[in-house]
């Protein structure tokens, strides 16, 4: 029994291996109002304009975008499990953390507001965490790809806004 202690307390001893962790954020203004706007961060809605983004609902059923809804991702061979831990639309907060199999975390935050009549603007937060220090480099990675979303972000809701002006 002693000499499990001491193995267990040389193994707190010895030094832990560092874990990424990045936070990245970025801002744009889209060409929609706020009302139409603001449903567009939801992980269902979200599908309008970004076609490739296929969230697989587990919670609600039928699926819907709404605090607490789970739902999982697959982006290649890789399966992702998200919860949707914020989804407040009059308050401007949408905020997501999802998993990617053991190797990290992420919590994604977006805040909205008015930008007059016509527009919204939109700051995104990415927070990364690799879980296992093979993951460091996947998270650096991610957080520069992360820097240079806004205009894609930005890009795509505006041609989706100008879809829905149309009436498509």
């Amino acid at each position: 029994m002693i000499s499990g202690l001491l193995f267990l307390a040389a193994l707190a001893a010895l030094p832990q291996a560092s874990l990424a962790h990045a936070r990245t954020e970025f801002h744009f203004t889209v060409d929609l109002d706020y009302v139409h706007a603001a449903p567009l961060f939801g992980a269902w809605e979200e599908q309008k304009w970004a076609p490739e983004f296929k969230p697989e609902f587990l919670y609600p059923m039928p699926p819907k975008d709404q605090e607490g809804a789970v739902f999982r991702v697959q982006k290649g061979e890789h399966s992702s499990l998200w919860v949707n831990t914020l989804f407040d639309l009059p308050g401007g907060r949408v905020q997501y953390v999802y998993v990617l199999a053991d190797r990290l975390v992420t919590r994604i935050d977006i805040h909205l507001s008015k930008n007059g009549d016509h527009k919204t603007d939109v700051a995104v937060i990415y927070e990364r965490t690799a879980l296992i220090s093979e993951a460091n480099q996947h998270v650096q990675r991610l957080a520069e790809d992360d820097a240079r979303s806004g205009d894609a972000w930005r890009d795509a809701i505006n041609a989706c806004a100008a879809r829905m002006k149309a009436g498509h």
